[in-house]
């Protein structure tokens, strides 16, 4: 088709005007007879992701808070784009008496509605931990399943034990059962680890009261009171009440503190942690003495029973942990390891820094060469608290788990590439856990005082 050569040169003149001023990405080469709907973009998702976040053709603006909800920003959009991907959008824009050329947007961030928008315009979306809720708030919110289902899945894949009781609540409003599962089933695995995390603290009793019910935590009894204490606490603070036993108990519940299986606690840590928290009553505590020193025919109302989540534990190398280890191409960090028991490795721990990432190749060897597990990986460090301190770390998981011989030697071999790592110091050749004896060893065989360097933490489960 042949094109008059007046309308060729105003129509150039129009796409050169709206190039210059940032509406158009792409340069236009004027000897060239397609236009921009054209160039390089020969597909109807092509062409709509060159018109997102552009005023070119747009029939609508959104005016919502930019991060930190200092001032409002807006988004240029096209109606006819939204309403073929919303029912919500097309009752908005399409209805007998729709006339809006603005929306206001007050219940959500500039960054998070631009990614529903991008992902409307050509099914994608820049997820991240910072946005990936309210991104799941909107897509809800606007009825569209395909963003939801991707949010779902960035969360499963991404969901930590720092981050699950921050998810956990708006998961269970937005009835996500796919991912509301997977939160549970990673506060079952790392329940001592996820119930020490700040969100912990913020839960609302509802979900308190589940979790001390069930079955499968993976924590120590006298660890996940700890846990119920300091959030009775803080509930207290919150509503101006003293941090008394009586408050504490009134605050918590009958359902939780009956939830809390003191009997299978050893006595010392029901004397050293329960008794001086005053939760108990009178009566509780004198038939939980009488249970520990086995006075016959004592009747209790709590749980005598272990919870059947098989415990993870946690063996810590180092007395303390400083910044500037400096990771090498040349040299692995390596260490032995063998243990008087059998055991179940579920993870390692290795240093990181904050706001670094590091590839990794990790391998366990026997002590005959031969290789049991092999893993590589790119990893975020985040901040871990341990008995020992915190740190920024990751944990590289075994799944299954690994099956270490009692006696036997293995070899840890982690080439890790990246820049300079925290390290710790002080590390010990032998240390018990759980009645299990690990030795360390460094590359001489020698069962010496390993004193520094990578592997602060061995997760494992008993055999």
């Amino acid at each position: 088709m042949k094109i008059n050569p007046k309308r060729k040169e105003k129509f150039l003149r129009i796409i050169d005007r709206c190039i210059q001023k940032g509406v158009l990405g792409m340069p236009m080469d004027p000897e060239r007879e397609e236009f921009w709907q054209t160039i390089a973009r020969s597909t109807i998702k092509e062409r709509c992701k060159a018109i997102f976040n552009q005023e070119l053709l747009s029939d609508v603006k959104f005016a919502v808070c930019s991060k930190g909800g200092s001032g409002s920003k807006t988004i240029p959009a096209h109606k006819f784009v939204l309403a073929i991907s919303s029912p919500v959008f097309f009752a908005m824009f399409y209805d007998e008496m729709a006339e809006r050329d603005c929306v206001e947007i007050p219940d959500c961030e500039y960054e998070s509605l631009l990614e529903v928008l991008r992902f409307i315009y050509s099914d994608e979306a820049k997820l991240n931990p910072g946005n990936v809720m309210q991104v799941l708030y909107l897509a809800k919110k606007y009825m569209l399943p395909s963003l939801a289902h991707k949010c779902s899945v960035y969360l499963q894949e991404n969901i930590d034990s720092s981050s699950v009781f921050h998810v956990l609540p708006q998961v269970q409003k937005y009835e996500e059962i796919d991912l509301l599962d997977c939160c549970w089933k990673h506060i079952e695995d790392e329940t001592e680890e996820a119930v020490k995390s700040d969100g912990f603290l913020t839960i609302e009793r509802s979900v308190l009261e589940e979790l001390v019910e069930r079955d499968s935590l993976n924590v120590k009894e006298v660890e996940l009171f700890k846990a119920v204490d300091s959030w009775a606490k803080i509930e207290c603070e919150k509503q101006g009440l003293k941090t008394e036993g009586s408050v504490k108990r009134r605050i918590l519940g009958e359902r939780i503190v009956k939830g809390i299986r003191f009997p299978v606690m050893e006595e010392k840590e029901f004397a050293s942690v329960v008794l001086d928290s005053g939760i108990l009553s009178h009566k509780e505590t004198n038939d939980l003495v009488k249970y520990f020193n086995s006075v016959p025919n004592t009747s209790l109302e709590f749980s005598q029973e272990n919870r059947k989540g098989s415990l993870v534990r946690r063996v810590y190398r180092f007395s303390s942990f400083l910044e500037g280890w400096k990771e090498s191409s040349k040299f692995c960090d390596v260490i032995g390891l063998s243990c008087d028991k059998d055991i179940n490795l579920c993870a390692v721990r290795l240093f990181g820094n904050k706001g670094k990432e590091y590839r990794l190749h990790l391998q366990i060897q026997s002590d005959g060469s031969d290789l049991i597990r092999s893993k590589d990986a790119q990893y975020l460090p985040r901040q871990i608290k341990s008995e020992m301190g915190s740190y920024p770390g990751f944990d590289v998981m075994f799944k299954p788990p690994i099956a270490l011989k009692a006696n036997s030697k293995y070899w840890l071999i982690a080439d890790i590439c990246g820049p300079p790592s925290w390290y710790g110091k002080g590390g010990q050749s032998c240390m018990h856990c759980s009645g299990v004896t690990f030795k360390f060893y460094n590359l001489d065989g020698m069962a010496q005082r390993v004193k520094k360097g990578q592997f602060p933490e061995l997760l494992f489960t008993l055999a």
